[in-house]
């Protein structure tokens, strides 16, 4: 029976940018034993309103604490730049569009998008900078760009934003290993690999001898 690792998680939270490094080297170990990396978007912010100065201050505070706690680079001169809507749902699109065209090139496209976001200061609620990473991610932009637009990755988003919700999942990153129907919690937030790792050991050894 096929096993995954789900992570749950929105390429706009600073906490899963901290846990970039984390998730990658889980996700390496995992697939050495043929379990795959699955993307679950969370759905952090949705909002329609440019961010206000106070806010932009506010959360580039939390952007220096996930540095100080994980030691992921952040860069807070350039990060949120003036005129952004902090809506997180077009760049959790881009992802189930990525998930829905080649799911091998989902993460990748994460980990672009949150590098273009943290520490490069681009704008990655826009349409035109997801394309651009889209097509660096290894996409054809074109397909890229009809199936973001789509109705069906609009809808399969919304599924996944309801899905962590109906789970009672709060907090990013969360990280579940499922076989079958059975899924077991690795982590709901932040932790460091060494305490991951043995944790995802215990689960693999399990799977080998189901």
């Amino acid at each position: 029976m096929s096993a995954r690792l789900l992570y749950v998680m929105d390429p706009m939270c600073s906490w899963c940018w901290g846990f970039a490094p984390v998730i990658d080297a889980l996700a390496t170990r995992a697939g050495q034993s043929g379990v795959t990396l699955q993307l679950v978007v969370g759905g952090l912010r949705r909002e329609r309103e440019v961010l206000t100065e106070a806010g932009r201050t506010r959360i580039l505070g939390h952007w220096q604490a996930v540095q100080a706690s994980t030691g992921q680079a952040f860069d807070v001169d350039r990060g949120l730049p003036a005129g952004l809507i902090y809506d997180t749902e077009p760049a959790c699109r881009a992802l189930v569009a990525a998930r829905q065209l080649d799911p091998q090139k989902a993460w990748p496209l994460a980990r672009l998008i949150q590098q273009a976001f943290y520490c490069e200061g681009r704008d990655v609620s826009q349409a035109a900078e997801l394309r651009r990473l889209a097509a660096r991610a290894g996409l054809a932009e074109t397909r890229f760009a009809d199936a973001f637009d789509g109705q069906a990755a609009h809808s399969a988003t919304q599924s996944d934003f309801n899905w962590v919700q109906d789970l009672g999942i709060s907090g990013f990153p969360t990280l579940l290993a499922q076989r079958g129907g059975m899924s077991a919690l690795l982590t709901n937030g932040y932790q460091p690999l060494e305490r991951l790792e043995p944790l995802l050991a215990r689960w693999l050894e399990h799977l080998a001898s189901a």
